[in-house]
């Protein structure tokens, strides 16, 4: 049997809530990318561990080893990676919405 459609479309708006809810911040993510910039904590904000934490030692690395001017290639790696994220925030935080949606949808609340 259908369900009504009042039904459906109150489903879905309550999913598209709890999307809203359950996403990552935009602006946090920015915010934490411009602010903290090359040590991928954004990355971890948005989820993604392995490679914040991977940003984080390229930084590490490259602070503790500037000194002795090799350390400034990880800290390219880890400025460059990170004003590439600044194009990706958008797209990474759609792939997390999408997910969430997915779950939802599927009835796994």
């Amino acid at each position: 049997m259908e369900r009504p459609l009042a039904d459906n479309v109150q489903q879905q708006l309550l999913i598209e809530q709890r999307v809203a809810n359950e996403s990552k911040s935009q602006l946090v993510a920015y915010l934490l990318a411009i602010l903290l910039w090359g040590l991928g904590v954004h990355r971890m904000y948005l989820g993604r561990w392995a490679s914040g934490i991977i940003m984080l030692a390229l930084s590490g690395i490259g602070m503790l080893t500037a000194p002795i001017l090799i350390g400034w290639i990880p800290l390219a790696f880890a400025w460059v990676w990170a004003f590439i994220d600044l194009f990706l925030i958008p797209g990474m935080i759609r792939n997390d919405q999408a997910v969430i949606r997915q779950r939802l949808m599927a009835g796994r609340w």
